[in-house]
């Protein structure tokens, strides 16, 4: 008997929350090499980089969600642009079974984490063909960007909707 109770309140097979990673894709691949060959060939000192990344998620259905990468990278020597190179990368997402208060999480903080190494390996080798040393990013805490934009999303909604929103409840 006690065997049964206990069976009852175990979860069944198929509800066991999952996260399977379906499958990965560039959606735009952007590289700019304005000074080619001139850059190339001039040396000079260190270049300055500007690097941004930021994270969208597109529900395709009840269990599939996109997360795209967006990632923009400049080199600059003085006032002459080296490369602009700009990715989308995305991965589908399969989520079953997952509490509510944890789908957030998972989608801005956890996906991002398992596709930023492909992402990471398309622009070193993209900039590598484009002439220049392979581009290889830092790794990303996408928990402090997910607390980030969580405190500016608070903050927002603490100061109040513009005049012609409303205030969400």
């Amino acid at each position: 008997m006690a065997d049964e109770n206990q069976g009852a309140a175990a979860p069944q097979p198929g509800a066991a929350p999952s996260m399977n990673l379906v499958g990965q894709y560039v959606r735009d691949l952007s590289f700019e090499n304005p000074g080619a060959p001139g850059t190339i060939m001039a040396g000079g000192g260190n270049p300055a980089f500007n690097v941004s990344i930021s994270v969208g998620v597109k529900k395709q259905s009840d269990e599939l969600y996109a997360v795209e990468l967006n990632l923009k990278a400049k080199a600059n020597r003085e006032e002459t642009l080296l490369f602009n190179v700009e990715l989308v990368y995305g991965g589908v997402f399969r989520m079953r079974n997952i509490p509510e208060a944890q789908i957030s999480t998972l989608l801005m903080v956890e996906c991002p984490r398992l596709i930023f190494p492909f992402a990471r390996q398309v622009l070193a080798n993209v900039t590598q063909q484009g002439g220049f040393p392979p581009l290889m990013m830092e790794p990303v805490d996408f928990m402090a960007i997910y607390r980030q934009n969580l405190a500016a999303l608070a903050a927002k909604q603490q100061d109040g909707a513009p005049a012609g929103e409303a205030k969400p409840n």
